[in-house]
């Protein structure tokens, strides 16, 4: 077909572009995506009309996350055997909600499954969902432990909601992630009444700090704080949790520690909580979207986002369905397994230490040229201070326009800083290289240009 190969050359010459393009698109990229907006048309575009523009117009206007040297936000990359597969199930065109559906995707959700569980080291007979993100997998993840919380009291909220209901403490650490907070918005919490527990000096919750409560609670945990990568001292919290204590932990990235064996002290003891959430698309290198989540209680989450009606049948297969919030959803499964068949046990421990790698060599480039690190790298994450918040923020400027890199800013325990996240397979020790020279040379062009300010 036509205009399959022609879609296939100008993939081919995307991705071959994509580590020498800048990173950001340009001014005149962004102009010229602009000229996509117009009125709607009255009569029909051919299909190789719509692939020449999204190639001409559209490419250009692409941040290069594929590539090596996008550092901004914990984005990963797509490996080949995962990008491929997606295309494949794009090209099935599968409704991946029932096992009559598509048996393909259910199966390969169960057969990643079982690989996740024993890869993170969970219990055996742990439910995993696969959803949008991180935070669609808090979500539901809380939503299991609403349920199973509630019922321990004597009541059902799938029945009668929230009104009335006894009520849940939840707890959660001063660092505690936005996706996090917006989960316990949706899931009937509100941010007002979480009782937030101070933090050290890397944003890890302090145990010693959590208060103890009487009735059903939930704390939340993090396994990779966004700014520090630093984790809770998730063990030793949950080894002194009571029984009407459901603890849930957050790892859109730093779950994923618990599969190289350099890493996985820092999530040591993460198996004794009941909930877990992460994304594919972040170290993992699954194209977007793709997240998890593990439920130790299957039943509490069958309950809690299960649905019947009389026209599903009941089968002793897995509905994907019945894991999620979702009904008709992509089958995200397919190409989770491509990436777990492609790396093997091997090749994603390799995955993750290479990321930890590149930050130590990030952090420690950018110490011997004098600039403050203010983390302790444990993980892919660096901080990094340029001296004030306003030189902070004139590097970062810099180094996005010349293209070479893109990082961006944060506030950081009150300090301005520039976050560097490296989750990319594509990443090399030449890209941090050029990446690392970049930030050297802005920060050392902004430094000048002060100089010459000054009286």
């Amino acid at each position: 077909m036509a205009l399959l190969k022609n879609f296939a050359e100008k993939a081919e010459n995307y991705l071959a572009a994509a580590h020498s393009s800048p990173v950001f698109p340009t001014r005149d990229a962004l102009a010229t995506l602009q000229t996509l907006y117009e009125p709607l048309p009255d009569n029909p575009t051919s299909d190789e009309e719509i692939l020449d523009l999204l190639s001409e117009k559209g490419s250009p206007g692409t941040v290069k996350s594929t590539g090596g040297r996008y550092f901004g936000f914990v984005n990963g990359a797509s490996l080949p055997a995962a990008m491929l597969a997606k295309l494949m199930a794009t090209v099935w065109d599968q409704n991946a909600g029932l096992y009559l559906m598509s048996p393909v995707a259910a199966m390969l959700e169960e057969i990643s499954s079982a690989w996740l569980i024993d890869l993170l080291g969970f219990p055996k007979q742990t439910a995993v969902g696969f959803v949008t993100g991180a935070t669609m997998a808090n979500f539901t993840a809380l939503a299991a432990a609403r349920h199973r919380l509630l019922e321990k009291m004597g009541w059902n909220v799938e029945a009668k909601g929230l009104f009335q209901a006894p009520e849940i403490t939840v707890i959660c650490g001063e660092e505690v992630h936005v996706s996090i907070l917006k989960a316990l918005n949706l899931i009937g919490f509100g941010r007002e009444r979480i009782i937030r527990v101070p933090v050290d000096d890397q944003g890890r919750i302090i145990a010693g700090k959590i208060p103890d409560t009487d009735g059903p609670t939930i704390i939340c945990l993090q396994a990779g704080n966004v700014n520090s990568g630093a984790f809770d001292p998730i063990g030793e919290i949950c080894r002194h949790k009571k029984d009407q204590v459901w603890v849930h932990v957050d790892g859109a990235f730093g779950l994923w520690a618990g599969a190289s064996p350099r890493t996985r002290d820092l999530v040591q003891g993460i198996e004794l909580a009941d909930s877990w959430a992460t994304d594919a698309h972040k170290w993992l290198n699954v194209p977007y979207d793709t997240g998890l989540v593990f439920v130790k209680d299957a039943a509490a989450l069958f309950s809690a986002v299960a649905s019947s009606a009389a026209y599903l049948p009941e089968m002793n297969k897995r509905d994907p369905f019945q894991f999620v919030p979702e009904m008709s959803r992509e089958a995200r499964g397919i190409p989770v397994w491509a990436a777990l068949k492609s790396l093997g046990r091997k090749g994603l421990s390799e995955l993750i230490d290479a990321g930890c790698a590149h930050a130590r060599r990030f952090a420690d480039g950018l110490r011997t040229a004098g600039h403050q690190v203010l983390n302790e790298v444990v993980l892919n994450q660096v901080l990094v201070s340029f001296g004030d918040g306003a030189t902070t923020l004139e590097v970062i400027r810099k180094i996005q326009e010349e293209g070479i890199c893109w990082c961006g800013g944060t506030v950081w325990q009150g300090q301005t800083a520039m976050r560097i996240s490296i989750s990319s397979w594509a990443t090399t020790t030449k890209d941090v290289d050029l990446s690392l020279a970049s930030i050297l040379r802005a920060a050392e062009q902004v430094r000048t240009a002060s100089k010459n300010k000054r009286p």
